[in-house]
């Protein structure tokens, strides 16, 4: 079977032959439509015969189309899951486009993606997808590099210092606004499990998707909270023996471990 890029040069060929034909039927209508107006009855009888050959081209050509795409639903299914990745990273590869795989997603900074082999399609930045084109979807891909992310960091953090306050307890304004007494570190495990208590709410925003948006924060702007505090992400024993970690790939391939979150006074 041919890679999906190569089955879609094909269909797309097709395409354009059946346009082709399409084309030089109308015009050639348009022939005959002009030889009745003049009472030409030789014209008629000569673009009548071409009529009738060029309609048997056009079918021929519908059919060559209609049939051109080589994948039965299964096969589609199939290649999706097994080999659509490898073809997908090799066509970013061309574009100078570095696509990483980390627990059985993609991505390719800032976007994240998920192949859906019974859909036909992908997910990026948990959008889907039906453009899957290698090429097409590789171009896309690029682009979102180029533009950047699109991330609301101050929403994030106040979402963040909102499940943290409701895990750690009421607040010791003590211990947030000064470094001498340390505010607890939480295990951001526990902030994605309220990020998703609602049913369903973890296939819509996995861990993937909340370890980019935790490497977006950290690696930005705005870390400090609107009353001032510093959010922090220490590393722990844990975060090292490679348990409850959130993982990232930048935009330089290296992979980034997030463990704990921390609002404290500003340094």
């Amino acid at each position: 079977m041919p890679t999906f890029e190569q089955a879609f040069s094909d269909v797309e060929a097709a395409a354009v032959a059946t346009t082709t034909a399409a084309t030089q039927l109308a015009s050639i209508a348009k022939q005959f439509r002009k030889a009745a107006k003049d009472g030409n009855i030789s014209g008629m009888r000569r673009t009548g015969a071409r009529l009738t050959e060029s309609l048997g081209r056009l079918r021929q050509e519908v059919e060559n189309a209609s049939s051109s795409w080589p994948y039965k639903d299964e096969e589609e299914r199939s290649y999706l899951a097994e080999h659509f990745s490898e073809e997908l990273r090799s066509r970013a590869k061309g574009m100078q486009l570095q696509i990483f795989e980390r627990d059985g997603m993609l991505i390719s900074y800032p976007s994240t993606i998920r192949i859906l082999p019974n859909e036909g399609a992908v997910s990026v930045d948990r959008k889907k997808v039906s453009s899957i084109r290698p090429s097409r979807l590789a171009s896309e891909l690029l682009a979102n590099q180029q533009r950047g992310p699109r991330f609301r960091p101050q929403a994030f953090l106040d979402a963040l210092l909102k499940a943290y306050n409701i895990i750690s307890g009421p607040p010791d304004t003590r211990a947030m606004f000064d470094d001498s007494v340390n505010a607890p570190v939480i295990p951001l495990e526990k902030i994605y499990e309220l990020f998703t208590t609602m049913p369903g709410s973890n296939r819509e925003y996995d861990r993937m998707d909340f370890a980019r948006d935790i490497y977006f924060l950290d690696s930005g702007d705005i870390t400090t909270t609107r009353s001032g505090l510093q959010v922090r992400f220490p590393v722990s024993t844990a975060a090292r023996a490679g348990r409850n970690i959130f993982s990232f790939v930048g935009p330089d391939g290296n992979l980034i471990n997030y463990y704990g979150i921390q609002f404290a006074g500003g340094a």
